[in-house]
């Protein structure tokens, strides 16, 4: 039987990876851990236990995965992020001082169980949960 422990890590393709270093690595607070050449085309921020990996759709890595994402056309539904608990309110107006559009916190289930998580989308389109750990 195989039981997972955590998020390792997801891969985000883009074409817009100034914006999207700048959402995950500046507002999200998910340092650089490791970038390979321009070419090969990854970025891997740290995110908690888990990394995020960012893939030039342009780059060698890239094209190797199709055509770039579009709005229609994302390259998955979601994924979640646990967050460090904190008020919602904090949240929502952190969120809000970058510019980045929210739903409301809601109930929902996941990894840990119950708890309350905030949809948004990040620069390419992807829905990004926000799950704070209260």
């Amino acid at each position: 039987m195989i039981e997972i422990a955590g998020l390792d890590h997801i891969v985000l393709r883009t074409t817009r990876m100034d914006e999207m270093l700048h959402f995950y690595g500046t507002v999200l607070g998910c340092p650089v851990e490791r970038e390979l050449s321009p070419e090969f085309g990854l970025v891997q921020l740290r995110a908690g236990s888990a990394l995020i990996d960012l893939v030039a759709v342009d780059s060698e890595l890239g094209r190797a995965g199709g055509g770039p994402p579009t709005e229609g056309d994302n390259n998955m539904d979601h994924f979640c992020l646990q967050v460090k608990s904190q008020p919602e309110e904090a949240i929502s107006h952190y969120l809000a001082s970058h510019g980045i559009e929210t739903g409301p916190f809601e109930r929902r289930y996941g990894a840990q169980g119950f708890g309350n998580s905030v949809y948004l989308r990040d620069p390419e389109g992807n829905i990004v949960e926000l799950r704070n750990r209260v």
